[in-house]
């Protein structure tokens, strides 16, 4: 079973792994059906959870049927618990929509929703997160997680992001980091796949973070929370959850309009 996973995960697209790994996993999860750990966002109970990942092969990381990873559950918990997420009306903007989020999210009555991707087939619009196609100040809340690592100009991403929100909105955008690493670790002129997953830990990213990647994210006005959320779980739900241990979840919030125009002209450009 690892083996298969890995070869899905490294070699076969990401929107052709979920088409297929969704009917392959629903078959298997009758096996892995148990009472040691429970998926927050479905309820489903297992014995334990499918291993996953191109490197280093995680265990108890992919829930057969919501075919979650540990950092969806918690962000589905961090929603749950310390945002009004799933209570206030609002437009929400998610960029690669995970396949476990994506039945959960469209249920929401609060949520005006639209997904977006460049070639998933589950996505609404097509589109390219160097030029997201819509006006500024347009949605309420946005996520888009493990997408900049692969794009060519993150920071351009990343500034989309903040023009389409509204004031006063917010965003989660998550990544591979390495915690070791101070500074995000480039270099365009490796290109080979083998090169990539050495240098930057999956043959089709382009960067790996460092502990900078909140000034980055601040960099483009966003002012930015890391909440050790995990950490406030307690260890019980944590491994009953199955989370990741030491994931930061990056709050991204664009200022109000006051606020907003007070970062721009402070030296005359936003800080």
């Amino acid at each position: 079973m690892k083996q298969l996973i890995a070869f899905f995960s490294r070699y076969i697209p990401r929107h052709h792994q979920q088409k297929i790994a969704h009917i392959i996993l629903s078959l298997l999860s009758p096996f892995y059906r148990g009472n040691k750990i429970t998926d927050p966002i479905d309820g489903k109970t297992y014995r334990k959870l499918l291993p996953y990942g191109q490197l280093v092969k995680r265990n108890n990381a992919l829930a057969p049927l919501s075919m979650s990873l540990e950092r969806h559950r918690l962000i589905w918990l961090y929603l749950k618990e310390k945002t009004d997420f799933f209570t206030k009306e609002q437009r929400f903007l998610h960029v690669a929509p995970e396949y476990c989020f994506l039945r959960k999210f469209k249920k929401l009555n609060n949520l005006d929703y639209v997904t977006g991707d460049l070639i998933s087939p589950w996505a609404d619009v097509k589109m390219d997160v160097h030029a997201i196609p819509f006006g500024e100040n347009e949605f309420d809340v946005a996520m888009c997680n493990h997408v900049f690592e692969h794009v060519e100009d993150d920071k351009k991403a990343m500034s989309e992001f903040f023009r389409v929100l509204k004031p006063g909105g917010w965003a989660i955008f998550q990544v591979p980091i390495d915690r070791n690493r101070e500074e995000t670790y480039e270099d365009s002129t490796i290109t080979d796949p083998k090169e990539r997953e050495k240098h930057f830990w999956q043959h089709d990213h382009v960067r790996l973070y460092g502990r900078d990647y909140g000034k980055k994210l601040a960099a483009v006005g966003f002012k930015v929370t890391e909440s050790n959320y995990v950490d406030e779980i307690g260890t019980d739900l944590f491994n009953r959850y199955a989370l990741p241990e030491g994931e930061i979840i990056y709050i991204c919030k664009k200022p109000e309009q006051n606020q907003n125009e007070e970062l721009r002209t402070e030296n005359g450009e936003r800080i």
